[in-house]
């Protein structure tokens, strides 16, 4: 569908040159972004309801207090 809008000349140039950037047309640059722009919550978008957890690794714990120099420097001379 097409539309017409009134678009400041400074914040079209930054969409053409980060279109170019991008290797896209500002047409589709411009949609993505009013896409991305609705969906956010401060703009009456909505948000994901639940967010999958974060991850968690296992270290194995410290090798060595960074504190106590010699032993930090020891260690890193065995790397």
């Amino acid at each position: 569908m097409k539309a017409t809008l009134e678009i400041d000349e400074s914040v079209l140039q930054r969409l053409r040159e980060e279109a170019e950037r991008r290797k896209t047309t500002v047409s589709a640059l411009a949609d993505g972004m009013l896409r991305l722009g609705l969906a956010m919550p401060e703009l009456g978008g909505t948000a994901p309801k639940h967010l999958p957890p974060l991850p968690i690794w296992r270290s194995g714990g410290f090798r060595v207090d960074i504190a106590d120099r010699e032993a930090l420097y020891q260690v890193l001379d065995e790397a």
